[in-house]
C-alpha cells in the first residue's frame, strides 16, 4: 500500500511540474525573464530530489519584488512548501497548512490537502490526516482516489477508537475493487468485533482471509469471535485444522483458545495439548484461571507431572481457586509418588477455608500421606484433628485405624502417651500400642540418663502386657535401670523376675538378663549365683552370630572361678579366652598368670604375666603383671631376677601406686643379695616419698635392719622421727580431727568442712595428711562453686609424692580449667590422668576432656586421636560413642577432610538416634546443599529425620535446608509450606524465626 502511494505521488509532482511549465511558456512575454528563469532552476533542483537547494531557491523566489500577483507566485509557494515537507524540514507541514489556508480555491490546494494527508497518515497522526483527507469530501478525485481515501480515513478513525466512524468508511471502501478492498474487509469486521457485532465480523472476516494478505490474520480473529459466541464445536472444527499452519500470526493464542474450547468440552487430552502449544510458544502468560484449568486438564489426561507444574504456581495465592489447586496438587503429587510435596500440598489445603469439603478430605489425605512418610507425629496431630473437627466424617473408621498404627510408630512417645492416657475404653490395639510407647519411651529416658523416669514407663508398660516380647525387654530394663542407679538389689528382683515369665530360652532379653543378673551377683559377691548366670550367658550366644557382651562375660566367668578357688575352670576360661582372641586377652593372660601361681606352676604363671608385659604394652593390667612377676621371682628366691623387675616397673611407671610396694620388694631382694647400700636407699625412698604408705612401718624396720649391718644405726633416728610425725597413732587428736574433718566431706556439709580443714592445716603444718586435707579442702569449695579457690588450692599440691593422691588433683585441676575454657591448661594434666588411669572408666573421661580441649583449641588431628581413642574404648556411656563420632566428624571438616567427615556423620546418623545424630543428619543435608545436589539433599532429608523429632532445634534446622533446597530448586511452593509448617509447630524460637525470615523474602519475591 505505502509503495503504490509513494509511485502515485512521484508521479504527480511530475505532472505537475510539465504542466507549471507549460503554462510559464505560453506567459514568458508577459514576465520578467530573470524571475523564470530562476522559477526553472529551482524547479529543476525540486525534481532532482534536491529539496534542501530546491528550499532555498523558492524561499528567494517567494521574496522576488515581481512575485506579487505573477502566475508564478501560487506554484512558488507550493514548492516551497512542498520541498520543506518532503525535505523533513520541521515547518514542512506548517507552510503546507498554510498554503492550503492561502490559497483554498487553487486546484493545487486540493493537491496540496492530499499529499499533507497522506504525510500525517504515514506519521501515524491520524487527527490531521482526518482533517486534511476531509477537505477532499466534495472534491472530484480520480477513480483510484476515492477507495484509497475512504480507507485511510476509516483506519485513521480506527486507529483513534472511533470504531464506528472507520466502519462507515471501511464500508464506502468495501465497494471498490481496488487495493485496499482485503483490508477494507479486515478492518471493518474488526470494528465490527469491537462493537460486538460478531456475526457482521464474522462476515467480513471470512472475505478478507480470502485474500493472501490476511488468511495467516483472520484466524485468530474468527476463533475469538467463536469462543465469544460460545460456538465451541464450530471454534474446534474451524480452528484446529489450521492451528499448526505456518506463519500463521497469534497461533499460540489460537492453542489458548482450543484449549479453553476442549476444556469446556470436557476433552482434556486436547485440552492439555492447546494448553502446552500456548505455553510452550513462550509468548505470554497463562491467567491463574487459565493455570488451573490447564493443570485439571493434564491432571484428568493423566499427565500428573505437568499437571503439578500449573497448580502449584496457582496454589501460591490463598483464595479459592488456591484452596482447589493445592487440593489437586496434592493428588497430582501422589500420582508421582512424590509424596513430601504431596503431605505439604495436602496441608496447604486443610489450612484454608474456602471449600469445606475440600478441607476435610485434604486433612485426612495429609495425615495418610504422613503416615507413608513416617512423619508419625504429624500423622497424629492431623488425625486427631480430623476425629475431632469431623466427629461424624465420611473417614472417620480409617482415621481411627490409622491413629493406632502413628500412636505405635510415632517418636513423640510422650505425645502418644498423653493421648491414650486420655481414652477411657482401650481397645487391645491401644493397649499394645500404649505398651510399646511406654517402653519406647523409657528408652528415651534411659538413654538420657533419667533412671526415675525410665523406671515410671516401663511400669506404666508393664500394665498391659500384650505384646510378650515388649513385656520382656520392659522387664528386662527395669533391671538395667535399677543397676545403673547402683540399687542392686532391686536389680537382681526385676531380673529374678523376667527368669520367672519363662520366656523362651533363647528369647533376647533373657539372654541378657543373665549377663546384668550376673554382674549383680559379682558386685554383692555371690560369686556361685554369679558364675551360674554368667555361665548360662556364654553358653548361649557361645555359637551366636550376635556375640553381645560374650567376651566381658566369659573373663567374668573366669574371675568367678578364680575368686571361689576353682583355679582349674578359672585356668581353662582364661586359656579359652586366649584361644578365642578375646578382645580382653590381656587380662586373660594377666589373671591366668595369677592363676598358675596358686596352682604352683610359676614358670606358666611367668610365660603368661610376659605376654602381657611384652605383647600389651598399653594393657591397664602392665603394672600388675610386672609386680606380679616380681612377686613369683622373690617366692622362688630368683632375688637377681625379682630385683630387676621390681626396677622395671619403677622405670616405666613412676606414677603407679605401686611404686612404695616395689621399692619395698627391691629393698628385700638387694637386702637377700646382700647390697644392704642399695636396700637402705629403696627404704629411704619409701620413707621419704609415700610417708603415709600402709608398709611403712614395714620399710622402718627393714631399715634399721639394713643400717645396723652397715654399722649405720645412728642414722635410724632421724627416720623415726619424720615417721612418727607422718603417721601418729590411731588415738592421737590429730588423726582424730582429720578424719572428722573429711567426714564432713562426705556428708556434703562443704562450709562446715572448709572450715575443720583450714583449722587442721593450721594446726598441724607438718603432718603428712596436709596435702591430702588441703585436697578435701579444694573439692570443698568447689563443691560450693567457689572455682578460682579450689584450684588455686590444688595447685598448691599438684607436685605431691603420693600418686594416688596426685591423680585426684590432676583430675580436679583438669576439670577446673576445662570448665572455666582454659582448654590448652586442661591438656596435661588429663594427658597425665589418661595415661596412668587404673580403669577404662578413668581412661575414658580423661580422654573425652582431651578430645573436646583439643577440639577447643583448633587442634583438630590431635581431636581425630582421641575421638578414635574413645571409639576403641566402647560404650562406657551411652552417650561416649556418638560425641566421639560427632567431634571426628567436625574435626574432619576443619582439616578439609570433607568425604572422610560425611562418611562419619553417616556412621553417628545411621547408629545413634540421638542428638548427635540429630545433628549429623542436619551436617549432611547442608553439605549436599551447599553442593547444589539439592534433590539428594531433600530426600536424606526425608528418609531419615523422623527418629529425631524430638531433638527440635536440629529436626527444625533440617526442614530449614529443606526449604532453602525448595527455594533453589525454584519450587516456592513447597518452600512456602514447609516455612509455614515450622513457624506452626517449631517449639525452637531460633528456628521459627529463622523459618519466618525465610518466608518473607518467598513473599516479596512473589
Amino acid at each position: 500500500m505505502t509503495t503504490n502511494l509513494r509511485m502515485r505521488k512521484t508521479f504527480l509532482l511530475y505532472g505537475l511540474s510539465l504542466l507549471i511549465y507549460s503554462q510559464a511558456y505560453t506567459q514568458s512575454s508577459l514576465h520578467d525573464t530573470s524571475l523564470e528563469a530562476k522559477f526553472q532552476d529551482a524547479l529543476e533542483l525540486f525534481q532532482k530530489d534536491q529539496f534542501s537547494s530546491s528550499r532555498e531557491a523558492f524561499d528567494r523566489l517567494s521574496l522576488h519584488p515581481d512575485v506579487k500577483n505573477n502566475s508564478r507566485e501560487v506554484a512558488i509557494a507550493y514548492y516551497r512548501a512542498l520541498s520543506a515537507l518532503h525535505g523533513d524540514f520541521p515547518e514542512g507541514t506548517s507552510l503546507m497548512d498554510a498554503f492550503i489556508l492561502d490559497y483554498p480555491n487553487e486546484s493545487l490546494r486540493n493537491e496540496a490537502a492530499w499529499i499533507l494527508g497522506n504525510d500525517y497518515f504515514q506519521s501515524k497522526n491520524y487527527k490531521k490526516a482526518i482533517s486534511n483527507f476531509d477537505l477532499l469530501r466534495n472534491v472530484p478525485l480520480s477513480t483510484e482516489r476515492h477507495p484509497e481515501l475512504f480507507f485511510k480515513m476509516g483506519y485513521s478513525y480506527f486507529q483513534l477508537k472511533n470504531f464506528s466512524q472507520a466502519k462507515a468508511y471501511f464500508e464506502r471502501a468495501k465497494t471498490y475493487r481496488s487495493p485496499y478492498l482485503a483490508s477494507a474487509y479486515f478492518y471493518a469486521g474488526y470494528c465490527s468485533f469491537e462493537e460486538g457485532n460478531f456475526e457482521a465480523a464474522a462476515k467480513d472476516f471470512k472475505e478478507a482471509e480470502k485474500s493472501s494478505e490476511y488468511s495467516l490474520k483472520v484466524p485468530y480473529m474468527l476463533a475469538g469471535i467463536y469462543y465469544r459466541q460460545n460456538k465451541l464445536d464450530t471454534l474446534i472444527a474451524y480452528a484446529a485444522p489450521i492451528v499448526n499452519k505456518t506463519n500463521l500470526e497469534s497461533s499460540e493464542q489460537i492453542h489458548l483458545l482450543l484449549a479453553e474450547a476442549y476444556y469446556e468440552k470436557q476433552n482434556y487430552a486436547q485440552a492439555a495439548f492447546h494448553y502446552m502449544g500456548f505455553v510452550s510458544a513462550n509468548k505470554g502468560k497463562l491467567s491463574r484461571d487459565q493455570q488451573y484449568k490447564a493443570g485439571v486438564a493434564h491432571y484428568e489426561n493423566k499427565q500428573f507431572a505437568e499437571a503439578s507444574q500449573f497448580f502449584k504456581e496457582v496454589a501460591l495465592v490463598n483464595d479459592e481457586l488456591g484452596h482447589l489447586a493445592s487440593y489437586f496438587l496434592g493428588y497430582a503429587y501422589v500420582q508421582q509418588k512424590n509424596l513430601p510435596f504431596a503431605a505439604n500440598s495436602f496441608n496447604a489445603a486443610y489450612k484454608m477455608d474456602f471449600r469445606p469439603e475440600i478441607k476435610e478430605e485434604a486433612l485426612f489425605n495429609y495425615a495418610k500421606v504422613s503416615l507413608e512418610l513416617g512423619k508419625f507425629q504429624e500423622a497424629i496431630t492431623a488425625l486427631d484433628n480430623y476425629l475431632n473437627d469431623y466427629p461424624q466424617g465420611s473417614q472417620k473408621s480409617a482415621a481411627e485405624n490409622l491413629l493406632s498404627d502413628a500412636l505405635v510408630n510415632t517418636n513423640n512417645y510422650l505425645r502418644a502417651i498423653g493421648h491414650m492416657e486420655k481414652m477411657n475404653n482401650k481397645s487391645r490395639r491401644i493397649q499394645e500400642a500404649y505398651q510399646k510407647v511406654t517402653f519406647y519411651q523409657a528408652m528415651t529416658y534411659y538413654r538420657d540418663n533419667n533412671l526415675k523416669g525410665t523406671q515410671q514407663m516401663l511400669t506404666k508398660s508393664l500394665q498391659f502386657p500384650v505384646n510378650k516380647s515388649i513385656q520382656f525387654q520392659a522387664q528386662f530394663w527395669k533391671g538395667e535401670a535399677n543397676a545403673a542407679n547402683n540399687n542392686t538389689t532391686a536389680a537382681i528382683q526385676a531380673y529374678e523376675k523376667l527368669i520367672g515369665m519363662n520366656p523362651p530360652s533363647m528369647d533376647p532379653s533373657l539372654i541378657r538378663a543373665h549377663y546384668g543378673l550376673g554382674y549383680a551377683y559379682f558386685n554383692e559377691e555371690q560369686y556361685g549365683k554369679a558364675e551360674t548366670q554368667f555361665k548360662t550367658y556364654t553358653d548361649k550366644l557361645k555359637n551366636s552370630s550376635d556375640k553381645q557382651h560374650y567376651e566381658d562375660a566369659f573373663v567374668r566367668l573366669g574371675d568367678t572361678y578364680y575368686i571361689q578357688k576353682k583355679f582349674t575352670d578359672a585356668a581353662n576360661v582364661f586359656r579359652r579366652a586366649v584361644a578365642e582372641n578375646n578382645q580382653y586377652s590381656d587380662y586373660a593372660y594377666f589373671r591366668g598368670g595369677v592363676v598358675a601361681n596358686f596352682q604352683n606352676n610359676n614358670r606358666e604363671a611367668i610365660r603368661q604375666l610376659d605376654m602381657v608385659i611384652n605383647n600389651y604394652p598399653n594393657s591397664l593390667y602392665m603394672e600388675d603383671a610386672l609386680y606380679q612377676k616380681a612377686q613369683i621371682h622373690m617366692e622362688e628366691l630368683n632375688y637377681s631376677q625379682a630385683r630387676d623387675v621390681f626396677t622395671q616397673l619403677i622405670r616405666t611407671k613412676p606414677n603407679s601406686p605401686f611404686i612404695p610396694f616395689a621399692l619395698e620388694g627391691r629393698a628385700v631382694a638387694n637386702y637377700s643379695l646382700k647390697d644392704y647400700d642399695q636396700a637402705i636407699e629403696d627404704y629411704k625412698m619409701i620413707l621419704d616419698n609415700y610417708p603415709n604408705s600402709e608398709n611403712g612401718e614395714t620399710a622402718l624396720v627393714g631399715l634399721q635392719e639394713s643400717l645396723s649391718l652397715q654399722g649405720r644405726s645412728q642414722e635410724f633416728s632421724t627416720y623415726l622421727s619424720g615417721y612418727r610425725k607422718s603417721n601418729p597413732s590411731n588415738n592421737n587428736l590429730q588423726n582424730v580431727e582429720f578424719s572428722a574433718a573429711k567426714s564432713l566431706v562426705f556428708n556434703q556439709s562443704y562450709r562446715d568442712a572448709i572450715a575443720a580443714l583450714e583449722n587442721y592445716i593450721r594446726n598441724y603444718p607438718n603432718s603428712a595428711q596436709v596435702p591430702e586435707a588441703k585436697y578435701y579442702l579444694g573439692d570443698a569449695n568447689f563443691r560450693l562453686g567457689d572455682k578460682a579457690k579450689a584450684l588455686a588450692i590444688f595447685y598448691q599440691i599438684e607436685n605431691t609424692s603420693d600418686n594416688n593422691l596426685k591423680s585426684r588433683v590432676y583430675q580436679k585441676i583438669g576439670q577446673i580449667e576445662f570448665e572455666n575454657s582454659n582448654f590448652t591448661k586442661s591438656i596435661p594434666y588429663y594427658q597425665f590422668i589418661a595415661k596412668n588411669a587404673r580403669s577404662k572408666a578413668e581412661e575414658y573421661e580423661a580422654t573425652y576432656a582431651l578430645m573436646q580441649a583439643y577440639f577447643e583449641t583448633q587442634k583438630y588431628n590431635e581431636a581425630i586421636v582421641n575421638a578414635d581413642k574413645i571409639l576403641e574404648l566402647g560404650s562406657i556411656t551411652i552417650d561416649s560413642e556418638p560425641n566421639a563420632l560427632l567431634v571426628k566428624a567436625k574435626s574432619l571438616e576443619n582439616t578439609n577432610s570433607q568425604a572422610q567427615a560425611i562418611e562419619v556423620y553417616k556412621q553417628l546418623m545411621e547408629s545413634h538416634k540421638t542428638i548427635q545424630g540429630a545433628e549429623a543428619l542436619y551436617k549432611m543435608a547442608l553439605n549436599l546443599h551447599q553442593k547444589g545436589e539439592y534433590a539428594r539433599s531433600n530426600e536424606l532429608i526425608f528418609d531419615n529425620s523422623q527418629p529425631f523429632t524430638q531433638y527440635a532445634y536440629w529436626y527444625g534446622k533440617q526442614f530449614i535446608v529443606l526449604a532453602q533446597n525448595y527455594i533453589a530448586m525454584e519450587e516456592k511452593f513447597q518452600a512456602k509450606a514447609t516455612l509455614e509448617s515450622i513457624i506452626e509447630n517449631a517449639t525452637d524460637d531460633s528456628v521459627k524465626k529463622e523459618a519466618e525470615t525465610l518466608l518473607q523474602t518467598i513473599n516479596i519475591a512473589n
